[in-house]
This record gives structure tokens, sequence and C-alpha cells, in this order.
């Protein structure tokens, strides 16, 4: 009998590239794709896949409250993490949260593999280049974990504060979410108190230190005598009257 999976990543290209990987073996079957977050959930909801290989940075609702999701609310699918980051911080809050497994993407195409049999299996898998992490020492610290205000969140709280944290206005998290705004607005001030952030800076701070979301590093500036250069040698470039803003 083949395990039937779905792919979840922000990016076509690696979901193209591990569809090739994934369907290269006779035992497993690919029934769906989504590419962010709440998408997932409405397709393991339809599909009701063996395993979810998920990627950890979503847009939309983040990988690690998917896997909160689909554990609590689908528990015969199981959530594999696929993700860049190897460290031990992205580890335990992926467990924390119930995923079966943590496969790095720095990893070959045989961890994979070898991960999602393991984890179709019942077993719990981590990826080689996070071998050193010791299972039973992040299960005690999981069991020992802080509180986290995070948690006080309701589900729908917790969309609104990712949508939030991404930079979506009030109207447009309604659009996206089917309220009103004026809920949106209730939700937002729910969320900073539970949390206590008093502003968008700190609410964003408060994402990227609990790996909620990921910030990508801005374009580095050009010089006014790189721009004078260029433009001696470029004449397609544009004058400061033109030139736009490079996007962060």
């Amino acid at each position: 009998m083949s395990v039937r999976i779905l792919l979840a990543d922000d990016h076509k290209l690696v979901r193209q590239t591990l569809r090739w990987f994934l369907e290269s073996e006779d035992e497993f079957e690919l029934v769906g794709e989504a590419g962010d977050g709440r998408q997932a959930l409405e397709e393991v909801k339809k599909l009701h896949p063996d395993i979810l290989l998920l990627d950890i940075m979503m847009p939309g609702l983040n990988g690690l409250e998917v896997t909160r999701r689909v554990t609590e609310e689908h528990p015969d699918t199981r959530v594999l993490v696929l993700s860049m980051h190897p460290d031990r911080a992205y580890v335990l809050r992926a467990l924390q949260n119930g995923a079966s497994g943590y496969v790095v993407k720095q990893a070959d195409v045989t961890d994979l593999i070898n991960g999602v049999r393991a984890v179709s299996r019942g077993d719990c898998y981590l990826s080689p280049h996070i071998s050193n992490v010791d299972i039973d020492g992040l299960q005690h610290e999981l069991a020992s974990a802080p509180f986290d205000p995070y948690d006080t969140l309701s589900k729908r709280e917790r969309e609104v504060f990712q949508l939030v944290a991404e930079g979506e206005t009030s109207p447009e998290v309604a659009d996206k979410l089917f309220i009103s705004t004026r809920t949106v607005e209730t939700h937002r001030a729910n969320i900073s108190r539970k949390l206590g952030v008093r502003n968008q800076t700190e609410l964003v701070r408060f994402a990227i230190e609990r790996k909620l979301i990921s910030v990508e590093p801005s374009p580095p500036e050009v010089s006014h005598d790189e721009d004078d250069a260029r433009d001696d040698d470029d004449v397609s470039a544009p004058d400061d009257e033109t030139r736009h803003e490079p996007r962060g």
C-alpha cells in the first residue's frame, strides 16, 4: 500500500523538484500540493494524506502553526517538517507542535526518502545534519518548557497575528479571512493584550524571535560614486529622478 503525501512549500520550483524525487519511489503517491499555510490545511482536510511534507516558513500561516492544527484536527496525518534551519530552536518548536520528523533542506535526497519512510512507520525522524540533537533530551525540554503567551491565542487570533506580522493591513486581513475589519481590530487588540506588545514593531519582533516569520535581507545600497560610474558605462541605467527604491 502506497504512502500518500501532500507537499507544502511556498516555492514552486522546490515543490516540482521534491515531487520528481518522491514520485521516483514506487511506494510513494503524491496526492496534492500547497503553496501557503492556509491552503495546506485545506488540502489536508480534503485529501487526508498519510504524511504532510511541510516547509516550516510558509506565508499566510506559518509551518509551526500548520503542524499544530494538523496534529490536533487530523491525527491520522503525520507531519514531516522540511526546513533550511538546522538549529535546535526550530527543531524544538516543531516537535513541540507535534511534528513527527525534521529534515533540513541541505540534506541529500536519501535523507528525505528515509525521513518519509520512518515517519510513515510511526517513528520520529531527525535529519543526520541535526543528529547531535538528542530526541529524549528534546522531549524532556518540551515537558519542562516555560509558559509561552503565544499559546493563549485562539486559532483565529493566530491567523490574524501571522498576516499582521507579514505586513497586511486590517482591511487586507479581513478580506483574506472573510471577516469584518472591525472583527480584525478586535482580534488585534486581544493579541496585543495577550502578548504584551504595544505596536506593530513589537509584534513583528515577537514573531521573528519565535521563528514564526522570516526576514529577507535588504539589498545593499549603491553609493553615489557607483551610480555615477554605472551611468557612464551603461546608457540604459535610469537617472536619479526615475530610479526606483529597492524593495525589501
